[in-house]
């Protein structure tokens, strides 16, 4: 099984926090999309092409500019050269204020079948703050509309730790969140990125971040609360009603293959012979110069080891939860249950992972401990 990824660099309004790669002159839209469709042409080949594709995303950017002839365009075309399952996960970022009910019906009726709305918070002030282009009303009706619509997999992004919010604001986006009844939740705390308009703002000191020791108490309490409301945690960041885990993101948390079109679009793929990661150029005028003269628009592959596979197997694993140490032993020869022995019983005296005879798995305490627990095993 294998997954795709498509990138869709466009926004109406750059978000002062987002670091992904994204323009807000559409001007080249057309041809992008042009080039997008001689990419998919240029990678179907048997390497590719053979494995049975289990999901697709359309991520961003905002996705949800493109209208509904747009995407079944893209849709013809990766049907003609992937073989895409029937019960495939097709998933589509939105933006709440992007979408109609007869858009949203259009999209059902192409096969998209998961929205995620990046929601992000339902105070007017924040989203203003965060650079959001739509209203809390807003967010409602997509919602509704999605559902009349036809969508039965729904997400919301939310946002927390933003500067100046308090406990009660963020409880008051959780409680507002759960009751328009989503099936998942993805919740991240506010950080502050390199090469963003917010990292100015808090390098000059108009924005001030709230402390470490807050920000993990607004991380606790989300946990506690979404748990309460029948959310498992299957990921550091992620949130579902049973049987609606991302299956995408679970793709490439378990090292699964996937391919990705779009510029600065990230793909990685492994096969008896070698395991390589490759990413776009992130640039939609080099990307589409590229594509034009029938060249991969890549900006870097890297060939992984062993080593470095074993290294990444820890981390994703750890960010759902849990690690399987003897999946871990067969397939990379180590025995972390002999190596590191007594750092596994420290982690666990201190409540930050339960141990048994196989597997490690994360209380909820350890998921905010998450990235220093797998630098300990990997050590």
């Amino acid at each position: 099984m294998s997954s795709i990824y498509l990138h869709i660099p466009f926004c109406e309004t750059k978000c002062i926090y987002c670091d992904f790669y994204s323009i807000e002159n559409r001007d080249s839209l057309e041809n992008f999309l042009i080039a997008l469709d001689k990419e998919i042409e240029l990678r179907a080949t048997n390497d590719f092409t053979t494995e049975e594709v289990e999901t697709i995303f359309f991520g961003g950017g905002t996705p949800s500019l493109l209208s509904p002839l747009q995407f079944e365009k893209i849709f013809n075309k990766l049907y003609k050269y992937f073989k895409i399952s029937p019960n495939a996960e097709i998933t589509t970022e939105a933006n709440p204020g992007t979408v109609s009910v007869e858009k949203l019906k259009s999209y059902r009726t192409l096969g998209i079948n998961r929205i995620s709305f990046g929601a992000q918070s339902f105070f007017e002030d924040e989203l203003k703050f965060l650079s959001r282009i739509h209203s809390v009303d807003e967010i409602d009706s997509a919602i509704r509309n999605a559902k009349s619509a036809g969508f039965e997999n729904i997400n919301l992004d939310l946002i927390f730790a933003l500067p100046n919010q308090t406990l009660e604001r963020w409880d008051y986006n959780l409680t507002r969140a759960i009751n328009l009844e989503p099936n998942h939740i993805s919740a991240y705390s506010l950080i502050v990125e390199p090469n963003t308009p917010l990292i100015k703002l808090v390098k000059s000191g108009i924005v001030k971040t709230l402390p470490e020791e807050l920000d993990a108490r607004f991380y606790s309490h989300t946990i506690e609360k979404l748990n309460q409301n029948g959310f498992n945690q299957y990921e550091i960041s992620n949130f579902s009603k049973p049987g609606f885990e991302c299956k995408h993101n679970l793709n490439y948390w378990n090292h699964t293959n996937y391919i990705s079109f779009g510029p600065s679009a990230h793909s990685f793929w492994k096969n008896e012979n070698s395991s390589k990661r490759w990413w776009n150029s992130r640039s939609v005028k080099d990307y589409i110069d590229s594509v034009q003269k029938n060249i991969f628009p890549v900006a870097e592959i890297e060939t992984l080891t062993k080593e470095n596979l074993f290294v990444e197997s820890i981390f994703l694993g750890l960010r759902l939860g849990e690690l399987n140490l003897s999946l871990i032993n067969s397939l990379y020869e180590k025995n972390l249950f002999s190596t590191h022995n007594e750092r596994l019983k420290d982690f666990e005296k201190e409540n930050l992972i339960y141990l048994n005879e196989n597997k490690i798995k994360l209380t909820d305490k350890g998921f905010a401990f998450c990235d220093e627990i797998a630098e300990q095993l990997i050590s």
